[in-house]
C-alpha cells in the first residue's frame, strides 16, 4: 500500500449517526427503508422455504443409518441446504437488493426516485444486467453465509435443547440465531463489502473506480486501504445482525411451532 494514498479513518458509529442525523435529518435512518422491507419479506420467505426443501431432499439421498450414526451427516445437510437455499434468495431478489443499496446511498442528490424509478432509470443508465452488477460477489458471499448461520444455528439449537430440554423455544431461538449470525457476518464480511462497493458503481453518474470485478475489486480496496479495509463498518453490522437474525431465527421457531399447533414451552 502507498504511504501518498490519504486512508480515510473510520468514524464511530455514533459519530456517524450524529453526522447523519445533522446533515440529512432523522428520516435519513430510515432511507430505502420500505424498499428493504419489500425485498426482506419474500427473500425470507424464499430463504426458509427452500431451506426446508433442500433439506429434505439431501436428507432423502443419505441412507438412513449412516444418517442416525453421525452427526456430520445432520452438519453437512444444514450446511448444504442452507448454502443453496441463501443462493436461491438472493439471485430472485437481487434487483430489489442493489435498488435498496442504491436508494440508502442517496445523501441531498435525490437521483433515484423511488422503487420503480430506481429500476427504470438502472435499466436506461446501464442497461438491464445493471440490474445484476455485483451478484457474483453476493452469490459468492450469501452462499456461504446463510450455509454457516443454518448450520451453526442447528448445532446450537441441537446442545443447547440436550442440554436444557426444556428452555423456551423464543429464548433458544434468539440466542442461537444471534450467535450463528456473528458466526457467518465474521466469516464472509469482506465479501459483503465488496458486493456493495461493486452496486454503487456508477450510482448517479458516479465514476467507475472497480470496472474490474470481483478480483479487481478485491485489488483495489487491499490496494488503497489494506485489510483492515474489508472489514471497515463490521461493527455496525454485528449491531444489525445480533438483534435482526435472532428475531428472524425466534420467529422462525414460534412459526414452526403455531402452524403445526404444538404448544410453546
Amino acid at each position: 500500500m502507498h504511504s501518498n494514498v490519504a486512508v480515510m479513518s473510520t468514524p464511530s458509529i455514533w459519530r456517524e449517526a450524529l453526522r447523519i442525523a445533522n446533515e440529512e435529518g432523522l428520516r435519513a435512518f430510515w432511507k430505502g427503508n420500505l424498499v428493504t422491507i419489500i425485498h426482506r419479506l419474500p427473500y425470507t420467505s424464499v430463504n426458509f422455504y427452500a431451506y426446508e426443501r433442500y433439506k429434505t431432499w439431501l436428507k432423502s439421498i443419505l441412507r438412513p443409518e449412516d444418517h442416525r450414526r453421525s452427526t456430520s451427516a445432520d452438519i453437512c445437510v444444514h450446511f448444504i441446504g442452507g448454502g443453496l437455499a441463501g443462493t436461491t434468495a438472493a439471485s430472485a431478489m437481487y434487483p430489489l437488493d442493489l435498488v435498496r443499496t442504491r436508494l440508502a446511498a442517496q445523501t441531498n442528490a435525490m437521483y433515484y426516485r423511488g422503487i420503480w424509478h430506481s429500476l427504470h432509470t438502472i435499466c436506461r443508465d446501464e442497461g438491464f444486467f445493471g440490474l445484476y452488477k455485483g451478484l457474483g460477489a453476493t452469490l459468492l458471499g450469501v452462499g456461504p453465509s446463510i450455509a454457516i448461520s443454518f448450520s451453526v444455528y442447528e448445532t446450537l439449537k441441537t446442545y443447547w435443547h440436550s442440554q436444557r430440554p426444556d428452555d423456551s423455544t423464543v429464548v433458544v431461538g434468539l440466542a442461537c440465531g444471534s450467535l450463528s449470525g456473528i458466526a457467518s457476518s465474521t466469516a464472509t464480511f469482506p465479501l459483503d463489502l465488496v458486493r456493495r462497493r461493486m452496486q454503487l458503481e456508477g450510482a448517479a453518474g458516479r465514476a467507475r473506480v472497480y470496472n474490474t470485478g470481483l478480483l479487481g475489486t478485491f485489488k483495489h480496496i487491499f490496494h488503497m486501504e489494506g485489510m483492515r479495509g474489508f472489514y471497515r463498518g463490521i461493527m455496525p453490522e454485528y449491531y444489525k445482525v445480533v438483534p435482526g437474525v435472532g428475531i428472524v431465527f425466534m420467529t422462525y421457531e414460534a412459526l414452526k411451532k403455531l402452524l403445526s399447533n404444538e404448544p410453546f414451552n
